[in-house]
C-alpha cells in the first residue's frame, strides 16, 4: 500500500508523532510536497515497517530495530533522489515515520540515529556513495547488536547455578538466549514464566524454553508474588533504560520487582546498553505507550473505562544489576558507561 505523504500514513495508522519532529511542521511539509508533486513517495518498505511495528506485527525491541534497519536499507537502495540534500531529506522523513510508529522503542531510534548520523557526517555529495554508507552503517549496527547479544549471554549464564529456579516475565529474546547459553553450558535449571497479559507474550517464552528442553512452569501474572519465594533469580528484559538507571519493560515488571525485593530474590535486567534513551538525559520522560482497549476486552459494557499501558517503570532501587555487554552494572553507572561505549548516542541532530 502506497501513501502520498507522512500525514496520510499517520491517518491510516492512527499514529502520533514524537521525538524529533513536530506534527504541525511535518504535516505542512507533506502537504506542500503533495501540492507541488516535487518528490515521489518514499520506499514502501518504510511505511510497511512502520505500520507493522505500530500494529505489533513486529514484537520485541530487537526485532523492531532490525525491521527499521532493513527498511532504511531498502530506502537507500531504491532512492531516486539526485543530490545529497534530497537524499538527506528522504532519510529524515523516513526517520520521522519510523520514530512515530511506537513511543517506547529507544533501541530502534538509536539504530536509525546511527544510520542518519553516519550519512550526515560524510562529506560525500554523490547519492550512490551515501546509499552505500546507509548499507554499511546498517550492517555495523546489526553486528553491534549480535555481538552484544552473545556477550550478554556469556556473562549472564554464569549467574545461573545448577538446580536453580529462574523467574521471568513477558518475552525477551535476549533473556531466552542467555538461558539457552546456560543450558548449552550444561547447567541444570528450571524456569517460571508469567503468561503476560493481555497478549500473552509469556507463551512465546514458554514454547521457546520447552524447545530447549528446559522444565518450564507458566503462571498467571497475579501469581507472581505467591511463587516468588520459589525462585532464586529473576531475569527480565528491557524496552528502555533511562539516564537515571530506571527501566521500562512490559507492564507488570515493576510489580514483579517489588515481589522480588520483598522475597530478597535478586532481580536482574538483561539488556543491550543501546536501549538507553538519550532524550531522558535532557529532561524528557520516556513515553509509555497506551495500547488499544480491545486487547483487554473486545466488547466491554458501554461507559466502561479500560486502561491498557504497554509498559511500566521499575526504579533502579529494585534492580540488583543490569546484565549488558559491558558486564553486570549498577543502574547508577549506566549513563557513565554509555558516554564511554556509545558517545554518538548523545549527539544532538543538526
Amino acid at each position: 500500500m502506497w501513501f502520498e505523504n507522512f500525514s496520510d500514513w499517520c491517518v491510516s495508522s492512527s499514529c502520533k508523532t514524537e521525538g524529533d519532529v513536530s506534527p504541525k511542521v511535518y504535516t505542512r511539509f507533506a502537504d506542500k510536497r503533495h501540492q507541488h508533486s516535487l518528490v515521489k513517495p518514499l520506499s514502501e518498505s518504510i511505511y510497511t515497517a512502520a505500520t507493522n511495528i505500530q500494529r505489533l506485527e513486529v514484537q520485541g525491541a530487537r526485532n523492531v530495530a532490525i525491521a527499521a534497519i532493513k527498511a532504511m536499507q531498502d530506502l537507500a537502495r531504491e532512492t531516486e533522489t539526485k543530490n545529497r540534500q534530497a537524499f538527506l531529506s528522504e532519510l529524515l522523513e523516513a526517520k520521522a515515520i519510523l520514530f512515530s510508529s511506537r513511543e517506547t522503542e529507544p533501541l530502534m531510534r538509536n539504530a536509525v540515529r546511527w544510520i542518519t548520523n553516519r550519512v550526515e557526517r560524510s562529506a560525500s555529495a554523490k547519492v550512490q556513495e551515501l546509499a552505500k554508507i546507509v548499507s554499511s552503517a546498517s550492517q555495523q549496527f546489526l553486528e553491534m547488536l549480535e555481538g552484544s547479544k552473545e556477550r550478554i549471554a556469556e556473562i549472564g549464564a554464569r549467574r545461573v547455578r545448577n538446580d536453580s529456579v529462574i523467574f521471568t516475565h513477558c518475552h525477551s529474546s535476549t533473556v531466552t538466549h542467555l538461558l539457552k547459553r546456560a543450558k548449552l553450558d550444561g547447567t541444570s535449571f528450571e524456569v517460571i514464566c508469567t503468561e503476560s497479559r493481555p497478549v500473552f507474550q509469556g507463551r512465546i517464552t514458554a514454547k521457546e524454553l520447552l524447545d530447549l528442553g528446559v522444565k518450564t512452569t507458566l503462571i498467571v501474572d497475579s501469581a507472581a508474588r505467591f511463587l516468588m519465594n520459589s525462585a532464586d533469580l529473576v531475569f527480565v528484559g528491557a524496552d528502555a533504560i533511562t539516564s537515571e538507571g530506571n527501566v521500562l519493560n512490559k507492564i507488570g515488571t515493576s510489580m514483579i520487582a517489588l515481589a522480588a525485593h520483598e522475597a530478597r530474590t535478586p532481580f536482574y535486567v538483561v539488556s543491550e546498553l543501546l536501549k538507553f534513551d538519550p532524550e531522558t538525559v535532557y529532561g524528557d520522560y520516556e513515553k509509555i505507550e497506551e495500547r488499544d482497549s480491545d486487547e483487554v476486552w473486545r466488547s466491554p459494557p458501554k461507559s466502561l473505562i479500560i486502561k491498557n499501558p504497554a509498559f511500566d517503570v521499575t526504579r533502579r532501587n529494585f534492580i540488583h544489576g543490569i546484565i549488558c555487554e559491558e558486564g553486570i552494572l549498577s543502574p547508577h553507572a549506566v549513563t557513565e558507561v554509555m558516554h564511554r561505549k556509545y558517545p554518538w548516542v548523545f549527539e544532538q541532530p543538526s
